[in-house]
């Protein structure tokens, strides 16, 4: 299952992105916003990331105008890690070596094509494990020392 959300400044490319997702009756949650009224984005990342956070959903996506405040709330919980991406190369080694599980977005600086091929790769693309196993389990140590 995949959760998305993004702000007004992403709600375009999100829609986009979920014509994509029905294309290949890929199920997704939409966390909002529903609009191009202005919301606050670390609310939107908030609902997405707690689903992931949870195990709710197995994938995030969020999107904004960079792609940065989105990546930045989503990292604040547990067992989030969320990679923003610019390109298919860095959503296909997010996920091969920092097992990524939330991919945030910037629709100002992608076009629609670019972000569907991105979401594309994020998805396709499993953790390749071994030698990244053990830094993904540092990760994971350094979030319970320091995420209450």
């Amino acid at each position: 299952m995949i959760v998305i959300g993004s702000d007004h400044g992403g709600y375009k490319l999100k829609e986009e992105i979920k014509k994509y997702l029905d294309e290949k009756e890929i199920k997704y949650i939409d966390k909002g916003t529903f609009s191009e009224e202005s919301v606050d984005y670390p609310s939107i990342a908030k609902e997405v990331a707690k689903e992931v956070s949870t195990k709710k959903a197995d994938v995030g996506i969020v999107i904004c105008r960079s792609g940065i405040g989105m990546s930045i709330v989503a990292n604040k919980f547990k067992g989030v890690r969320c990679a923003n991406c610019y390109q298919e190369q860095t959503a296909k080694f997010a996920r091969m070596h920092n097992n990524a599980n939330m991919l945030a977005l910037g629709a100002d600086y992608i076009t629609t094509n670019e972000a569907i091929c991105i979401v594309r790769q994020f998805l396709a693309t499993e953790f390749e494990g071994g030698r990244h196993e053990a830094r993904v389990n540092l990760i994971s140590e350094i979030e319970k020392e320091n995420m209450k």
